[in-house]
């Protein structure tokens, strides 16, 4: 992926596209990311930010969090939106394209490693709330019991099953929400 292409993958919201379950179907409804095309014109926040203000994301709102779009929206209460447009006020977006570029790049692994068919939501909400270092913990676990238990690579839905199991169990001692 293009560094140009993660740039057109952040929602001026903070919500990066590329680790949403809408961006990362293969199914015709696929989303396209929302700088690409014109479906965004219906968002009032992108209205607000982009067409308004010319901004490329809301951090350079003087109002972030205080915006009457934001609490009608709610979108403090987005995870991980509110949380991401934090983290780009701390680090600067290009850091943080970065960093999502890397989570996306494990997602799009897991996705082609370990997706039985239901599970990309689950990897999705992962990749973007968890620290990248647990679920790179929980594929090596999930490895090591795929091995001891000669399970067959070909065998996804066991894969799947057994890397679903680390990472839940890595969540519930990081304090990291799925909901």
């Amino acid at each position: 992926m293009k560094d140009n292409d993660t740039k057109n993958l952040i929602g001026c919201c903070g919500i990066y596209c590329g680790l949403c379950p809408k961006y990362q179907s293969k199914a015709p409804s696929r989303c396209i990311g929302c700088r690409q095309g014109e479906q965004h014109d219906w968002c009032s926040i992108w209205n607000c930010c982009v067409k308004k203000h010319g901004f490329e994301t809301c951090t350079e709102c003087e109002e972030l969090f205080h915006c009457e779009i934001f609490l009608r929206r709610k979108v403090v209460e987005w995870i991980p939106a509110a949380g991401n447009l934090l983290r780009i006020k701390e680090v600067g977006l290009e850091k943080y394209l970065g960093e999502q570029k890397e989570r996306q790049a494990l997602l799009e692994g897991l996705l082609q490693n370990y997706n039985e068919g239901r599970s990309m939501t689950f990897y999705c909400k992962a990749c973007a709330r968890m620290p990248v270092e647990l679920i790179n913990e929980a594929v090596k676990e999930a490895k090591k019991k795929i091995i001891s238990e000669k399970i067959d690579e070909s065998d996804i839905k066991s894969k799947a099953k057994i890397l679903r199991v680390f990472i839940k169990d890595l969540a519930v001692k990081a304090n990291v929400n799925f909901d």
